[in-house]
């Protein structure tokens, strides 16, 4: 009976000590999975492989529209790139978006942050870089990071380039 109940016992901190690490990983929201389910695009991997990966499943371009995904480049700071769903357009240059495993926040990443303000930081106007909201510092970060641009779910392009087409009259 004795070596019944050490076996149980056993069996149960084991069990424990399985099941404890694992709770603590499901936490961690990784960026990619996130934006799958947030914005519906069913593109998996590396966020950076995104944007190849969209060839041929969806349209890609350089406006933003909510819903779309904002893809960024793979970069020494961001090996595997970043992926993020647009929430709202707030003119021609600023955007915000939905996203996770960005900002430190309470000492952690893999958060989700929401309707985190991004600013079009490129050049020429074109999207090519941006500046994202960092939360640690509670003000839009100073670097631009370079971006792909944009993966839109089905019939969103058709309804962006027709919203620019009325703005620009």
């Amino acid at each position: 009976m004795t070596k019944t109940l050490r076996a149980i016992a056993g069996a149960l901190m084991l069990v424990g000590m399985t099941i404890a690490p694992a709770a603590a990983q499901a936490q961690t929201i990784q960026c990619a999975p996130f934006a799958r389910m947030f914005s519906g695009i069913q593109l998996f991997g590396a966020a950076a492989s995104w944007w190849n990966q969209a060839v041929g499943k969806y349209i890609r371009g350089n406006s933003p529209a909510v819903g779309s995904v904002l893809v960024f480049k793979a970069i020494g700071s961001m090996r595997s790139g970043h992926v993020a769903t647009v929430t709202d357009i707030v003119s021609d240059r600023v955007i915000k978006i939905t996203h996770a495993n960005w900002s430190v926040i309470n000492g952690r990443r893999g958060q989700v942050e929401r309707n985190v303000t991004v600013v079009d930081a490129s050049p020429n106007n074109d999207w090519s870089q941006v500046k994202v909201w960092f939360a640690p510092i509670g003000k839009i970060g100073n670097k631009a990071y370079p971006v792909n641009g944009f993966i839109y779910k089905e019939g969103q392009k058709t309804a962006t380039a027709d919203a620019v087409k009325a703005v620009q009259g």
